[in-house]
């Protein structure tokens, strides 16, 4: 680091536990977010601002004016544009010095595996079961850690699953893709706007540890949130040994 970077992240350096290594590390690390929504943005300004040296956003939807109640990495003038474009924006003006790469794309399978292959952590803020899924099967298929997060009405929840870890669940394990249930969209149910900044900066906080190599991680917990009556609970997770993902029959058929 120079000694513009050094006064940039002094509030990190002197942290207990932290130093230079840790911010050098940061500053070499490489983070996929997916979704520049509510979630990222939350995630994504904290990603920026604590100087993850490379993040690529992916996002193939576009600004409207229902976002601003709560997508607050978009401004009024982007209604119209990319999000991904439009926060790789916002996050050039917090921090010029770090690389964003910004991907206008809903990611296919195959484009999300070599993007995953490339990151040392995935962030997922995107909004439905089938991208959340794909998401965990790349990251499970390159050894990624995940950070997951989910927001909808007054409720949250974020989870880390790190397959580098022996044992360790998956998002699947958690919730089978094969499970019935009915997709909700905060289109449809809607979404208390501070929720996903808080979920959303809890995940950045997740990976930066990851990225940075302190503290303890949140892998297999689940954080569930109740922002109506500010409460969190604490679920334990373990991996499902017949998991179609990442459990023994996959391992023994690999």
């Amino acid at each position: 680091m120079d000694d513009s970077q050094r006064l940039r992240y002094s509030r990190h350096l002197l942290l207990d536990g932290f130093g230079e290594d840790s911010q050098e590390r940061l500053l070499a690390s490489r983070a996929l977010v997916v979704g520049a929504g509510g979630l990222g943005s939350g995630a994504l300004p904290y990603l920026a601002s604590s100087g993850v040296g490379r993040i690529t956003v992916a996002d193939g939807d576009t600004v409207d004016l229902t976002n601003l109640q709560r997508q607050v990495v978009h401004r009024v003038d982007a209604i119209g544009t990319n999000k991904a474009h439009s926060a790789a924006a916002t996050l050039a003006a917090l921090n010029p010095e770090i690389s964003v790469q910004p991907l206008p794309e809903r990611l296919s399978p195959e484009r999300l595996q070599a993007l995953v292959r490339e990151a040392d952590v995935v962030l997922d803020c995107s909004d439905n079961f089938a991208t959340r899924h794909a998401i965990n099967e790349a990251c499970v298929k390159g050894r990624v850690p995940l950070v997951s997060g989910a927001a909808i009405r007054f409720d949250g929840q974020v989870a880390v699953f790190d397959p580098r870890q022996a044992g360790s669940a998956c998002y699947h394990c958690l919730f089978p893709a094969d499970a019935r249930g009915e997709e909700e969209r905060c289109a449809t149910m809607g979404v208390f706007a501070p929720l996903v900044g808080v979920i959303g900066t809890m995940q950045a906080m997740e990976a930066i540890k990851l990225l940075a190599g302190i503290g303890e991680s949140l892998a297999g917990r689940l954080l569930l949130f109740d922002a109506r009556a500010l409460r969190w609970h604490e679920v334990r997770l373990s991996r499902d040994p017949h998991c179609a993902v990442c459990g023994e029959p996959r391992a023994a058929a690999a």
